[in-house]
């Protein structure tokens, strides 16, 4: 009978544990997905709210206004056409053409839905406001209609589809971002829903590209964590890697001869980030692209983004080239951008912001900026070594074209070959940032299908250099006071739990002299015996637990045993 009880105790504690488990899936899940959720298309509620509520505006970080709704009901946008389309992958449009805009994801807030009970009585009794939250961006949208023109400016890139986005590596808020081709939020037209270039489509964060030699940041940190000191050996390059049947190549099968790794980053070495690749072997070049966010899911709190993917090599052949970025890897630009960031803040990675605060009609704040960190992406020595090595690609390596007079560049180019409806392509990157604690600035730039012979170099750190100069003429509008960093970081939520388990630790400890202070003398030894007698009832209750538990998987396992 005693064993009977025993087991239905069990039962009903897993169920318990069930029940539990439930309770707190439910609400991780409407934490990290609820606003995912609620800004579907799908959402009833946001159109029968708009016939109620007039939807707020959305400014920039200095009060431009990017979207409001005008007098007469209708959406309307910036009047220049070149701005407004600069912005639009962001802002978005009254079709909801482009995925997961400020007016899909903000609803919640543009529409009114975040309301306070004074300001939910206050509208039930016809005085309150009628009208959404403003909602205040990162970014700067003159910044942004300067990128395009950064594109149109240069002969390499004039025309080209492509991406680029800048976020301040010390706070994660993003400064631009940018998809080309755009289009005019106020007069889409049917070229733009046949277009093979797919305009609505957000390249920044939606784009799943080869990262290419960019990759070779993360292959340069997985040496460091994986070789004893890999910046005083010497690697070799003939030109043509062999692995197996066939060979890793460099660009016109260029050899570079016996380099070490500065050399080997600063020229983009393939055969060199092959064969570390191949020495340090798939798990450590997998553990350390993990530790830059590839193969999580991206959960932010203002922006959707496509997860990078880092596949498990199937051979050799695979293995050498993830060294040199290529294979089955693919990475958002906004992701990249975010790896350079890491590196240029000591290795912390922080998690991507395009809010800045939100405002009710009345003026009050509803919501203020918060920093938080992503994750640790690196020690802070490899990160000092890794901006070493960058800030020599700019200086005279691949780089030389984002380089800016009076400021300090680091960066990696790239050249990723893939391809694009059966035909093979190549798309050019930059990835890099300003050394500069007045402008704590990282920048990703993609190109699509550049010209043969060309790279990253000649083509995506033009347009880097371009906007680094737009960053140092314009400081006090794309500056300002850094919101508190908050370490959400798996290793920040554990040093906070630490802390707080020694402060109870300290606390119960300290009862008895802490009761004593309370009250007058004579207490001070039945505090002594309380925390004695609880401390003996909570050990008591644990052992009987246990103890419980392991016989009823001893019946379980030896259920001819009797009672």
């Amino acid at each position: 009978m005693k064993r009977q009880r025993f087991r239905f105790k069990l039962v009903a504690l897993f169920l318990f544990a069930l029940f539990l488990a439930l309770i707190l899936f439910g609400a991780y899940s409407i934490l990290h997905y609820g606003n995912r959720w609620f800004s579907s298309r799908w959402n009833t509620r946001i159109s029968a709210q708009s016939e109620n509520v007039t939807e707020g505006d959305i400014a920039d970080r200095n009060g431009v206004l990017l979207a409001w709704t005008d007098e007469n009901g209708d959406r309307t946008w910036q009047e220049s056409r070149e701005a407004r389309s600069a912005i639009v992958h962001i802002t978005g449009d009254s079709e909801g053409m482009a995925a997961n805009t400020v007016e899909s994801f903000q609803a919640r807030y543009l529409y009114g839905f975040d309301t306070s009970l004074s300001e939910l009585g206050a509208s039930l009794i016809g005085r309150g406001s009628s009208k959404g939250d403003t909602v205040t961006l990162t970014i700067d949208s003159a910044l942004c209609t300067a990128i395009t023109r950064y594109f149109s400016a240069h002969l390499a890139t004039a025309g080209k589809n492509g991406a680029a986005v800048v976020m301040n590596y010390r706070t994660g808020e993003v400064l631009a971002m940018v998809s080309l081709p755009n289009y005019d939020p106020a007069a889409i037209t049917d070229s733009d829903r046949q277009s093979t270039d797919t305009p609505f489509f957000n390249r920044v964060t939606q784009g799943k590209y080869t990262p290419g030699s960019s990759f070779k940041v993360i292959t340069a940190a997985a040496a460091l964590d994986s070789f004893t000191d890999p910046t005083t050996a010497t690697l070799y390059c003939d030109g043509a890697l062999q692995v197996g049947d066939h060979a890793v190549t460099d660009w016109n099968n260029e050899s570079h001869g016996n380099v070490t790794l500065k050399q080997a980053f600063s020229a983009s070495c393939n055969n060199a980030f092959a064969s570390l690749a191949l020495g340090m072997g798939a798990a450590s070049l997998k553990k350390t692209a993990e530790s830059f966010g590839f193969n999580d899911n991206f959960l932010f709190r203002d922006l959707v983004v496509e997860n990078s993917s880092f596949p498990d090599p199937e051979n050799d052949w695979q293995l050498a080239w993830s060294g040199a970025g290529q294979s089955g890897i693919t990475a958002s630009p906004l992701h990249m951008c975010m790896v350079a960031a890491a590196v240029a803040n000591d290795g912390v990675m922080m998690e991507p912001r395009l809010v800045r605060t939100v405002t009710t009609a009345s003026g009050g704040t509803r919501l203020a900026s918060s920093a938080a960190v992503y994750r640790r992406a690196v020690s802070q020595e490899n990160a000092a070594v890794l901006k070493d090595l960058m800030r020599s690609v700019v200086t005279g390596g691949t780089g030389r074209n984002a380089a800016v007079s009076g400021m300090t560049i680091c960066g990696k180019t790239g050249s990723a070959e893939t391809t694009s409806d059966g035909q093979a392509v190549t798309n050019g990157w930059f990835i890099g940032f300003c050394e500069d604690e007045d402008l704590p600035f990282a920048v990703c730039v993609l190109v699509e299908d550049i010209g043969d012979g060309t790279g990253g170099g000649a083509t995506a750190a033009p347009i880097a250099a371009d906007i680094f100069r737009y960053l140092k003429a314009n400081p006090d509008q794309v500056t300002g006071e850094d919101p508190q960093v908050t370490d959400w970081s798996l290793q920040g939520i554990s040093q906070r739990l630490q802390t707080w388990i020694e402060q109870a630790g300290s606390f119960i400890e300290n009862l008895p002299e802490n009761v004593s202070k309370l009250f007058s003398g004579g207490l001070q030894e039945k505090a002594e015996q309380l925390k004695q007698s609880v401390t003996e009832a909570v050990t008591d209750a644990v052992t009987e637990t246990v103890n419980n538990a392991v016989q009823g998987v001893m019946d379980s396992v030896l259920p001819g045993e009797k009672q």
